[in-house]
């Protein structure tokens, strides 16, 4: 029974708040969605009194719009609202992840300029972005039908509806990206097991298609690029997919052991061969017999032991120190280096005849700044691992130490990520805090004004990215898609960055 003191007015806009709790409870169990969605957007439209609304929802991409729909708006004045997204009112909202309300965009300082709003002779205007960490999409409203700023009321029931869209948002890019594929690793996944390898960039997709045309062949492999990118995993992959996977897997870092001791350690050696030699000593290549030896750093090596490491290519054979005769040697070579053995040919530092031996098919491992998409799922499983590994509570990365992971620079590549994250748990730990924060990642920022003034090289960096990258959307007019593509990185990546250093349009 309705409260009688309650105006007939109130108890429609009841009915409305109601009715749109219903219909987005109603969305999470629909598997056809678009009809509801759309029928939903026009439910906030009636209760926020407004005009007419647009709903846009996107992928991880931040690419073209996986749903979209309008009410009220001509399909010229739909193109017009699109302007927006790139430039403007809906860039501010999805950029900051705040809402915009304002009474009339036409006089409004920050957007009055735009000629798209110009054009649309844009009134009242309410933004709310759905989703956060970047956004997955965007609600706006125009034009109120009693006139003037979309009360705050209005601006509550936006909020929710946005708030309780999110989640579904999330269940149709995980459902289009079953169907769709949009995983450019999943379908190498299928055919080869590479379950530790995280992440779903396409320059990691494009390395594991190379390891998985090289993985079955019993064919020597040299993987090349920078120090911490994870060429170990990789060989490691390459050998659990091969004919050997049954068989021992060898790995020497040929930069760990003095020049006295490579040879021994690679081939073993007699008793009396040398002076510590007292007994038979039994060499990495006679461990991994059957298997597959994993020379790491190779370029390392000196010209004599590159010289037997050729021998060993060529004839599979190799000589003990101290034997006379070889031994016959069945083994798969997977070698990896962080330096440009062409260069170190080039300066006679390296066999050019080894070199043609390892590159049958070289493959180069991308560092973690030409995949940054990857920084994210890497961080949350780094840190899941850590707090398994040191027996600690169940932590989680909050967004912002996510996003100022995706700002930082890594020049350690993801072995630095890794041991970051895991530093970041144990001081989260210590402090009994719920969650893992910006601050437990990057002390040393939380810490610096309290120091000398001195800052260390990842604030120094996050002030002058913060800088940049102000300027530049100032200088764009806060045209995402034109600063991204000025900037020449991707616009996901932009939007996390904006989100990271709170960065918001300045008043004029």
């Amino acid at each position: 029974m309705l409260d009688v003191s309650v105006e007939p007015s109130e108890h429609a806009a009841l009915r409305c708040e109601r009715d749109l709790y219903r219909r987005l409870l109603a969305l999470g169990l629909e598997e056809e969605p678009e009809p509801f969605l759309r029928e939903a957007l026009a439910l906030i439209v009636e209760v926020t009194r407004a005009r007419n609304g647009y709903l846009e929802l996107h992928g991880d991409d931040h690419a073209d719009p996986g749903w979209s729909m309008a009410h009220g708006f001509t399909p010229a004045q739909v193109e017009n609202v699109r302007t927006l997204i790139s430039r403007g009112i809906i860039a501010e909202a999805v950029a900051t992840g705040k809402t915009v309300n304002t009474a009339s965009a036409m006089d409004d300082e920050r957007f009055s300029g735009l000629e798209s709003v110009r054009r649309g002779q844009i009134e009242a205007v309410l933004c709310a972005p759905i989703g956060a960490d970047p956004p997955r999409g965007v609600l706006y409203l125009q034009d109120r039908a009693g006139r003037g700023l979309f009360s705050e009321e209005d601006c509550a029931h936006a909020e929710t509806f946005a708030k309780h869209l999110a989640p579904l948002v999330d269940r149709l890019i995980a459902r289009d990206r079953a169907r769709t594929g949009d995983d450019p690793t999943a379908a190498t996944r299928t055919t080869m097991r590479a379950d530790g390898v995280i992440g779903r960039s396409a320059a990691l997709a494009k390395v594991l298609r190379d390891v998985g045309l090289v993985a079955p062949l019993d064919v020597h492999v040299l993987l090349t690029g920078e120090t911490g990118t994870g060429k170990s995993q990789l060989a490691r992959v390459i050998h659990e997919n091969g004919p050997r996977a049954t068989h021992p897997f060898v790995m020497l870092n040929c930069a760990a052991l003095p020049d006295t001791l490579v040879e021994s350690e690679l081939f073993g050696a007699l008793p009396g061969a040398h002076s510590t030699a007292t007994r038979r000593i039994e060499g990495k290549v006679a461990t991994a017999e059957r298997g597959t030896l994993f020379l790491d750093e190779i370029g390392d090596l000196s010209l004599p032991a590159q010289a037997k490491v050729l021998h060993l290519l060529q004839w599979r054979e190799y000589y003990p120190l101290g034997a006379p005769k070889p031994v016959h040697a069945n083994v798969r070579v997977i070698a990896a280096s962080n330096c440009d053995l062409r260069q170190a040919v080039a300066d006679k530092r390296f066999r050019e005849d080894l070199l043609y031996r390892l590159e049958v098919l070289p493959i180069r491992v991308p560092s973690l700044a030409e995949r940054r998409e990857d920084i994210a799922p890497l961080a949350r499983h780094f840190c899941a691992e850590a707090c398994a590994l040191h027996r600690l509570p169940r932590l989680e990365l909050s967004a912002n130490a996510v996003r100022a992971a995706e700002s930082a620079e890594w020049p350690g590549n993801v072995r630095q990520l890794e041991h970051a994250i895991a530093a970041a748990v144990i001081r989260a730990a210590g402090q009994h805090a719920r969650q893992v924060e910006a601050g437990h990642l990057f002390p040393e920022s939380a810490g610096a004004a309290e120091g000398d003034g001195t800052l260390t090289f990842q604030e120094e960096t996050r002030r002058f990215q913060s800088a940049l990258l102000q300027r530049a959307l100032e200088a764009y007019n806060w045209n995402v898609v034109e600063t991204a593509r000025r900037l020449d990185i991707a616009r996901s990546h932009l939007y996390g960055l904006i989100r990271a250093f709170g960065l918001e349009r300045r008043r004029r």
